[in-house]
């Protein structure tokens, strides 16, 4: 173009610093556009004659990127959520999962952490993909973790939007979001008809599998998979061409096999993330959850025209320190905020509101529900149901969605299609009901229609109402789906089953399900639920002996693990605390020592979590032997300010607290 008289060498020199050839392209454009209709009439002739990557990339990949553009805007502008979202443009970088990550329930990754990760590095949205450092190249597999409901799909959509924006990352050409969601509707799949698929404007995905444009594909929801990844046993494909089953397409992808050139980005519940082998992501990065002013701007929203209740409700959030923990990740915020709004509302006995505030999970979600059936619900309000009617409905819906709901869960299952719901029997136009819109949503892609609870806890809640419903005149164990196994008579014995599977579950997802079975049985919830779903005071033929057969499961010599403290949260959900508060009263008056029995460690391991004796300084001086510390090494090192004070520690001993230190989960800072 230069020795065509149509660019000066400023002007050449200009355009060819831009970071790519599309780029490259635009600014060249953008000059000749100035210079009149002799211009464009010379370069036009210089295009039609010259047969080159130029041609292509004007004629057709101009275009085609124009389309993806403005497709990308239009969708994500309409669909990304308004709210505080600064917390989103600065990921924590971190090395690799922890060990609690890999194998704990999210909410028992959140109550041990106290919500914090003990990292110091973070990272800009916009560098997300750019190389560390000017001797680095840039990641090609970038995986970003987060809790349910912390807000990993509205990253995502942050990204996407702003992307198409042109205000980051303008080097990369295409930017290809996918959620697993989409994946799961399909069998096998070529890399190339994937893309064709998904994104029906890219005519030409020869551009993209070959490398000849930048590329960035997003898998959004890793946990939402259909089928588990198993990288061991990859059958190889390097044909873009070439259909295979889709979870060999991203394991082949993930290798490197296939759109070698094409960078990655992974978003995934923790636990799932762990079927991607360590060696191949290039970068790891975690999503934060609240600080102190974006949990109040939050719900500053949700409360938009009363921030009276508001503050109520962040004053009784602030008060349970369990609770405040939890509100850190945007998903409880709006459950445990909404819920303690509606209770506040409509607590009409001043007196009342110290004692019946609700506290534990199990009354939270119960209000919830309630709220989810009235008038007072904090988006979109309907009218309200007959009372007689939501009864009705309540019963309904929860037999059907349920049913759905734990038998999802059991086999990890958290979004559902038409099929599902057929094979489940459950009514299509049941799902337009008003308590079902709000439990259950719909997403409607121009290819499929998936179903996914709101949270995954509201999933874990419904399961427990319709296992615990079902419990009381099931004849065969709930656990087999085909209803073929020895006879299992009379709500105890299926309680006890539930206890049992969740403590034999090697990735514990069933922790969260068996505290909500639990917290069914007490007396507040018994209160709250009777009339609607539960029958009044039929809790006491039961809870007893589910106290007793719980306290059973704690008398395991010594052996303190995450599941112990999972069963004191059940203890604490079925509303008895004896055991907790009689150790947390030796713990205010130092007098532990020659009382911890191992009943009473799991006891000390669960205040260590949730006491606000242990919020400042955890203090466990002359009350330790070998094996008592021995037993809570896995919960010592959450404790940020630990104190072992004339303990008599011998060298074996400080070896075990030796090898706490270097452990990538230990949150210890000061010890003494």
């Amino acid at each position: 173009l230069q020795r065509l008289d149509l660019l000066t060498m400023e002007e050449a020199s200009w355009a060819q610093e831009a970071s790519s050839l599309p780029e490259q392209v635009r600014a060249v454009v953008d000059i000749l556009a100035g210079k009149g209709s002799y211009a464009s009439e010379s370069l036009q002739t210089f295009i039609e004659t010259t047969n080159s990557q130029l041609y292509l990339h004007i004629t057709v990949y101009e275009p085609m990127v124009q389309k993806h553009l403005e497709s990308l805007q239009s969708y994500y502008g309409n669909s990304l959520e308004t709210g505080p979202l600064e917390r989103l443009t600065n990921l924590l970088l971190v090395e690799g999962l922890t060990d609690i990550q890999q194998k704990e329930h999210d909410i028992l990754q959140i109550e041990a952490t106290k919500g914090l990760r003990n990292v110091s590095k973070s990272i800009p949205l916009e560098k997300l993909f750019l190389p560390l450092s000017k001797v680095s190249i840039p990641p090609r597999i970038s995986v970003t973790i987060g809790v349910a409901g912390i807000g990993k799909s509205t990253l995502v959509k942050l990204f996407v939007y702003t992307w198409a924006k042109g205000e980051i990352n303008r080097d990369i050409i295409f930017v290809l979001p996918l959620t697993f969601r989409e994946l799961n509707t399909y069998e096998k799949l070529s890399a190339e008809r994937l893309i064709c698929l998904a994104f029906p404007h890219i005519t030409e995905p020869n551009c993209i599998s070959a490398g000849a444009a930048r590329t960035l594909l997003i898998l959004d929801g890793l946990d939402e998979f259909k089928t588990p990844l198993d990288f061991s046993n990859t059958v190889v494909c390097t044909d873009p061409k070439k259909e295979i089953q889709v979870d060999n397409l991203i394991t082949n992808i993930i290798r490197g096999n296939l759109l070698q050139e094409a960078s990655v980005w992974v978003t995934s519940r923790p636990t799932a993330a762990s079927q991607i082998p360590g060696g191949l992501v290039d970068r790891m990065t975690e999503i934060r959850g609240f600080g102190a002013v974006e949990m109040q701007d939050f719900l500053d929203q949700i409360f938009f025209d009363n921030r009276d209740l508001s503050g109520q409700v962040l004053h009784h959030i602030r008060a349970n320190r369990s609770l405040h923990v939890m509100c850190t990740v945007p998903g409880f915020c709006w459950i445990f905020g909404s819920s303690i709004g509606y209770y506040l509302k409509n607590c009409t006995d001043q007196s009342q509101e110290a004692t019946a505030i609700p506290r534990t999970l199990s009354e939270i979600y119960s209000y919830y529900f309630k709220m989810a059936l009235s008038s007072d619900w904090p988006e979109k309000p309907r009218e309200a149901l007959k009372i007689e009617q939501a009864v009705n409905n309540s019963k309904k819906i929860v037999g059907s969605l349920g049913r759905l709901a734990f038998y999802g869960l059991l086999k990890k299952k958290y979004v559902f299609y038409e099929q599902d719901m057929k094979v489940y029997g459950i009514d299509l136009s049941l799902l337009q009901s008003t308590l079902c819109s709000r439990l259950l949503l719909k997403e409607e892609v121009q290819s499929f229609t998936a179903y996914y609870f709101s949270h995954l806890t509201i999933q874990e809640f419904l399961a427990a109402l319709y296992y615990y419903m079902a419990a009381k005149r099931a004849i065969f164990d709930l656990f087999t789906e085909s209803g073929m196994s020895w006879p299992k008579l009379g709500f105890l014995n299926h309680f006890k089953s539930a206890v049992q599977r969740s403590l034999q579950a090697e990735d514990r997802h069933l922790d969260i399900f068996v505290r909500f079975l639990s917290g069914l049985l007490s007396p507040q919830v018994n209160k709250l639920l009777s009339g609607w779903l539960l029958v009044k005071d039929e809790h006491n033929s039961f809870r007893n002996q589910a106290i007793s057969f719980l306290q059973g499961c704690l008398n395991t010599n010594y052996v303190i693990s995450l599941r112990t403290v999972n069963t004191m949260h059940c203890l604490y959900e079925i509303q008895h605390m004896e055991i907790a508060k009689t150790v947390e009263e030796a713990m205010k008056n130092e007098s532990l020592a020659g009382m911890l029995t191992p009943v009473n460690c799991s006891a000390l391991a669960y205040l260590l979590q949730v006491s606000d004796i242990c919020m400042e300084e955890t203090n466990l001086s002359n009350c330790l032997t070998y094996n008592v510390c021995k037993s809570l090494l896995s919960q010592l090192l959450f404790c940020h300010n630990l104190k072992l004070d004339n303990n008599q520690f011998k060298d074996n001993v400080m070896e075990l607290l030796g090898s706490v230190l270097s452990v990538k989960d230990c949150q210890i800072q000061k010890l003494r």
